[in-house]
């Protein structure tokens, strides 16, 4: 299905170092504030203090979580488990309070707003924990890069594997670097959304070099880069359609999501965007540069330039 159809094939390709000296800036950006202030990671990573409490009627968020907040608490995260009257809290490790000096102020605070409130249980998660969260996010990330490496190593050819890859990483590293610049707390959530945007970038690369392919094989006398700016061209209805709705729906959770999925809806909505842009001028770019021609595509199908004395002039190679 497509809104409108671009007669004129863009140039995209005439533009692609300017936009890629671009993304390299942003990309380096991303990693100096990432060694030099770091991620602010959440109780899952850091250990904190575990409170799950029950209320009598259903119970408000929203008024728990500013009565936590008023306490001097940063980033407490609170939800609904179970049932409407059950209630998680965490809260972030502080140096000199122990968990039951924690719960206690808390849960004093909570009766203070709410007298019918009862404290069901109260745990410490240790950093250890944070550590294996951490090392099990780390794995599942190279777990992913590395699929998704092998699966364009198998469909396409090298060149647009490590095209792919490069792009990517690049939209990964650039939503670690807001995360980081911003201080943006990073909970498991945003890890999950981080490793959706891996997959939601790669298959907008694989439209891409499918589309490329195609072209090779229709447009004999196309160079290469007249195949990537009709190949994006062609794309880009598909792109808006794919794109906007999935756009529209994200932004809906983190303009009405609330405080738990804020976050979370903020990681994608960096990522599709950037998902876009790097999958346009970064890996058609770099597939550009690395010297993609129809032999890698086109096996078998690729004629030879007929010569009149040759007895085999138009045989396959």
């Amino acid at each position: 299905m497509e809104f409108f159809k671009i007669r004129r094939d863009i140039p995209f390709m005439r533009h692609a170092l300017i936009f890629n000296v671009v993304s390299l800036a942003t990309f380096v950006l991303a990693v100096f504030f990432l060694f030099s202030r770091g991620l602010h990671l959440s109780v899952e990573f850091t250990g904190g203090t575990l409170m799950e409490v029950n209320y009598a009627q259903a119970a408000d968020v929203g008024k728990i979580r500013a009565t936590v907040a008023s306490l001097g608490f940063a980033d407490v995260q609170v939800q609904n488990f179970g049932t409407s009257r059950d209630v998680m809290i965490r809260l972030p490790a502080q140096k000199g309070v122990s968990t039951a000096q924690q719960s206690d102020k808390v849960l004093t605070a909570l009766k203070a707003a709410s007298p019918d409130v009862n404290l069901r249980r109260t745990e410490f998660v240790g950093p250890q924990v944070g550590d294996e969260l951490a090392h099990d996010g780390l794995k599942a990330l190279a777990m992913v890069v590395l699929g998704i490496m092998v699966y364009l190593a198998f469909r396409f050819e090298w060149k647009y594997a490590v095209a792919a890859i490069i792009a990517n990483l690049h939209d990964v590293v650039i939503i670690l670097g807001f995360f980081a610049f911003f201080q943006w707390e990073f909970s498991l959530p945003v890890l999950a959304a981080v490793l959706a945007v891996l997959g939601y970038s790669v298959n907008e690369s694989v439209v891409i070099f499918d589309r490329i392919r195609e072209n090779f094989r229709r447009y004999r006398k196309m160079t290469t880069v007249e195949i990537i700016n009709n190949a994006i061209t062609s794309t880009i209805s598909r792109t808006i359609i794919t794109h906007g709705s999935t756009e529209v729906m994200v932004l809906s959770m983190l303009l009405f999501g609330g405080p738990t999925l804020h976050y979370f809806a903020l990681a994608l909505t960096i990522g599709i965007l950037f998902g876009i842009y790097s999958s346009v001028f970064v890996a058609a770019s770099i597939a550009m540069w690395l010297g993609i021609k129809r032999e890698d595509l086109v096996k078998g199908q690729v004629k030879k330039e007929e010569d009149p004395n040759d007895p085999n002039a138009g045989a396959t190679v």
